[in-house]
């Protein structure tokens, strides 16, 4: 039987179509097209993204997706590889009473070492992070230059303010980046981007990024970057250039930039974004910092989302999803990424140092 890279590509020859044609058609990159017709799993950021483009690229062809999915399938099983203890072969009878008494020696060693780890390990008395055994707490000081760097629970970084210098210790690595302050706790999500004031006078500080953090992990420490924050002629050279961003109903589409201000008001008020597909694609978003809700979407799906403070979406292919943003009875059209791309962005209220509420949307990956 034919292989459904093999399948694909023939369906494709006997339309006369190009790869380029096809790309054009279905918002599917070039390469992710090549990549299905190769087999080449490798391409694809994700299982789900790839079973995606392969439904898709079916249905534009005119073959059985069910067909093509059970050859995919089929496949991927034939390569996976045979569990270790299939492969062992039959010790000889004798050598089990063996096998068992070593294998008891070796769990009683284990359980030995645990409880007098467990004994030893130092108290937690006056709230402070115990670093646990074997590992060094790590001491960092920030500079004018971007800091970045795995950081782990106990971990301390010095932040250099005017008013003198401000030690942070990592308190949390566990699906949220947490850091002691003299102000308290601050927390920072993946993928996102925060301004921290870690000196209580109201103003922000530091800026923080976290691009790599484990939900179920925090040994795995989080992959963190760290900026000062400049206070001076930076503030007003900013708003000077956010300020054409700012859109009214009638000046149309929002245009493309890493950062955009959708509008300006004295309050902030529940928005909503209405997500309208023309293709394949994996969408995922959270509102509000609640939790999140994740599918496939193609050709004519809508979802409509309201945020109270702020809507995170994670995308494939995001060239494939048109957004209008409502508020206040005012409506914005949001084309953002390109065929393929895949992208993370932030729609979200923030309030400036003048008391002024902006809505905007951040590229934040």
């Amino acid at each position: 039987m034919e292989s459904y890279g093999t399948i694909l590509q023939k369906a494709r020859e006997d339309k006369n179509l190009d790869i380029d044609t096809v790309a054009r058609e279905t918002s599917i990159t070039p390469e992710y097209i090549r990549g299905l017709e190769n087999e080449d799993t490798g391409v694809f950021p994700g299982e789900p993204y790839m079973v995606g483009f392969l439904r898709n690229y079916a249905e534009y062809l005119g073959v059985n997706p069910e067909t093509v999915l059970s050859l995919y399938r089929s496949k991927a099983i034939q390569e996976s590889p045979v569990p270790e203890g299939l492969l062992e072969k039959q010790k000889p009878s004798f050598f089990k009473p063996l096998a068992i008494g070593l294998s008891c020696a070796a769990v009683l060693a284990v359980v030995l070492v645990v409880v007098f780890v467990f004994i030893r390990k130092p108290a937690n008395k006056d709230g402070n992070i115990v670093v646990e055994k074997g590992m060094t707490a790590r001491k960092y000081e920030l500079s004018d230059k971007p800091f970045e760097s795995r950081l782990f629970r106990g971990d301390q970084i010095t932040v250099p303010l005017t008013k003198g210098k401000v030690i942070l210790t990592v308190s949390d690595t566990l699906a949220s980046f947490g850091i002691d302050t003299p102000v308290g706790k601050l927390y920072t999500d993946l993928a996102e981007e925060s301004e921290l004031d870690i000196d209580g006078d109201a103003n922000p500080d530091i800026i923080v990024y976290v691009s790599d953090i484990s939900p179920t992990d925090d040994s795995r420490g989080a992959e963190v970057r760290l900026l000062l924050k400049q206070q001076n002629a930076g503030n007003q050279q900013l708003e000077t250039a956010a300020a054409p961003d700012v859109q009214t109903e009638a000046d149309g589409a929002v245009p493309k930039h890493k950062q955009q201000v959708i509008l300006q008001d004295t309050r902030a008020y529940p928005f909503t974004v209405n997500a309208t597909f023309r293709g394949p694609c994996e969408f995922r978003y959270r509102l509000d910092r609640k939790s999140s809700e994740e599918s496939y979407f193609t050709n004519g799906d809508i979802v409509t989302m309201t945020a109270n403070n702020g809507a995170r979406l994670w995308m494939s292919n995001c060239n494939t999803v048109k957004f209008t943003i409502i508020a206040d009875t005012r409506s914005f059209d949001l084309d953002i990424g390109k065929a393929g791309q895949v992208l993370v962005e932030d729609i979200k209220w923030v309030k400036d140092l003048d008391g002024t509420y902006k809505l905007v949307v951040v590229e934040l990956d």
